[in-house]
């Protein structure tokens, strides 16, 4: 792979990467970053003999240029980091918890010598109480890591050993920032926050070992506007302003309980489907609301899963409203949460994909049977890799951890459960759990092909092929991925080998046929069919894919954005 670096990659610190307080949903006073140079080894799992040993920048996986390795931990390989810290003065409360953004993809935490803990899965943050291990002065923090790609029962999206065309680098190890804080005892440990738009409210619970007496004070623009002990907190009318791409206001919260105090945000806002015109649409705020974006797999060119700073991720998704788009396709991914924060302050919406997982699936069913139109009835079984039935139960953990993880976000507004056929099982079944474990939001059940007809999408890829849609009469049309058109640049391509749905060698020939797809395929259909959505194929090229709006390492825009920004205007719903 050439060795491409973003510009912020460029300018990395790597005594202190990522700084930024990494939970804007839950923020104290309280914070120790981690991230920054550790020390590492990797054993062999069968004989425990060291095969390389170094220094790695966390939190990028050693897989990426940005670790400083740039290798690839294997299966039954452990990968051990190691660091010290000393803990300031007046830090030290009465609980000190350790907390990860992910891990990937299993992993045992010791302190001082002490097992503190450990996690399992890959896209999920995780928290440890380390207080009784610590000690005075200096304390020892050892993680080791071990990583399955490719099967077993964990999740591990688009990563794989054997990357190439649409599939990716796997990576591993630490991938999200390393932090500290320091409770009392008795803490808020999760905050579950629902607006209600239609009754001006905000509902809210906490979760603690004693959550008697907490109290919550809203405020608009640094002044008081409410308080509340009860669980619903009414919005005063004059002070009520609804949560849009176009004004994305957020209302600061501050909760207390006892000794604890903790800083959040929410926005007034509904997600729900209508009738328009004879057809389902997506709603937002009981209006019909068109959603044009762009298929978004979070990986960059030196730093794959992990951005290379807070600024990147602001730069993704302010050129992704420059031109226009008001919603981003969160790609069989879970973001570290400060992306999510700057899609609720920047106002995109966001889709979120459940990351896939299960023993390879046969091509025959993810590949080639729905480019003829042939639909497969998703019993539990190899076809889609989920023929484990301790897979598939992870699988369901998994997504009730990252529906509860997310829950908050104010600009999520739709669960996507499974892609394209990839570790698809009972998609009708999993619909209704998701609708179950949060009621707020509608559901893609089965993105792509092997449609079961539940959820409350239609869900539709096009590729190779012109966009033809009919709408089934009972759910949202949406068209979810196409395009995909792809255009090299020189010098900015990490690969020699290309690929794409359609390719092109100059700017303006794919500007064209960009653009003349959205105008002749896709605008025809939103009065025509009542189709609600469209996603295109993507934000970024990745690796042989060269079919992004921006180049692998962010360095060159392809897109006309203001030319973009024009043919988005177009998508809408006329009143």
């Amino acid at each position: 792979m050439n060795r491409l670096l973003t510009p912020w990659g460029e300018t990395l610190d790597r005594a202190h990467p990522l700084p930024e307080y990494p939970r804007p949903q839950m923020v104290r006073d309280s914070y120790l970053n981690l991230n920054g140079p550790w020390t590492y080894t990797v054993e062999d799992g069968d004989e425990y003999s060291r095969r390389r040993t170094g220094t790695i920048t966390v939190p990028f996986s050693p897989e990426c240029l940005l670790s400083g390795c740039d290798f690839q931990l294997r299966s039954g390989e452990t990968l051990w980091y190691e660091r010290t810290f000393t803990l300031r003065s007046g830090f030290r409360r009465d609980r000190v918890l350790l907390h990860f953004g992910a891990v990937d993809q299993s992993c045992t935490v010791r302190v001082n010598d002490k097992a503190v803990g450990g996690h399992e899965g890959g896209y999920l943050p995780f928290t440890l109480d380390i207080t009784d291990a610590l000690t005075d002065g200096e304390n020892r923090l050892t993680v080791a890591v071990r990583d399955l790609t490719n099967g077993g029962e964990h999740a591990y999206g688009k990563q794989k050993y054997d990357r190439g065309g649409i599939w990716y680098t796997a990576t591993s190890g630490i991938w999200q920032t390393v932090w500290l804080e320091s409770v009392p005892a008795n803490y808020i440990k999760t905050l579950r926050l629902t607006p209600d738009f239609d009754n001006r409210c905000l509902r809210w619970e906490i979760e603690a070992d004693d959550a008697a007496g907490a109290h919550l004070t809203v405020y608009m623009d640094g002044r008081v506007i409410a308080e509340d002990e009860s669980g619903c907190c009414p919005v005063p009318g004059d002070c009520f302003r609804p949560w849009t791409p176009e004004d994305p206001f957020l209302y600061t919260v501050e909760f207390e309980l006892g000794e604890d105090r903790v800083e959040s945000y929410f926005g007034m806002r509904k997600f729900s489907t209508v009738e328009y015109k004879g057809h389902r649409v997506f709603a937002l705020n009981n209006e019909p609301y068109f959603q044009t974006g762009l298929l978004d797999q979070g990986y960059w060119s030196d730093g794959l899963y992990t951005a290379p700073s807070d600024e990147a991720m602001l730069h993704d998704l302010r050129t992704v409203k420059a031109m226009g788009f008001n919603m981003l396709r969160k790609h069989i991914k879970i973001e570290p949460a400060r992306w999510y924060y700057h899609c609720d302050r920047l106002g995109i919406l966001v889709w979120q994909d459940a990351p896939s997982g299960g023993d390879p699936f046969l091509p025959l069913y993810t590949q080639y049977l729905p480019f003829i139109g042939v639909r497969v009835k998703d019993r539990p079984s190899r076809k889609f890799g989920r023929a484990d039935e301790k897979g598939r139960a992870r699988f369901e953990r998994d997504l009730e951890e990252m529906i509860a993880h997310l829950y908050n976000y104010v600009s999520l507004c739709l669960w996507v459960p499974f892609n394209e056929g990839w570790g698809q099982f009972d998609a009708n079944r999993i619909a209704e759990k998701v609708k179950k474990l949060d009621p707020t939001r509608p559901v893609d059940h089965a993105s792509g092909w092997h449609d079961q007809g539940g959820g409350d999408v239609d869900s539709r890829h096009v590729y190779y092929k012109p966009v033809r849609l009919k709408n089934d009469g009972r759910r949202v049309l949406a068209l979810t991925e196409f395009g995909g058109y792809s255009l090299p640049i020189p010098g900015h391509c990490a690969e020699d080998k290309e690929f794409g749905y359609r390719a092109y060698q100059s700017e303006e020939a794919w500007m064209d046929a960009v653009e003349k797809l959205y105008r002749e395929q896709v605008i025809p259909h939103i009065e025509k069919e009542g189709l609600s959505a469209a996603v295109y194929t993507q934000v970024s090229d990745v690796e042989e894919e060269v079919n992004g709006l921006m180049t692998f390492d962010r360095r060159v825009t392809k897109m006309d954005e203001s030319r973009m920004a024009a043919i988005n205007a177009a998508l809408k719903f006329i009143k």
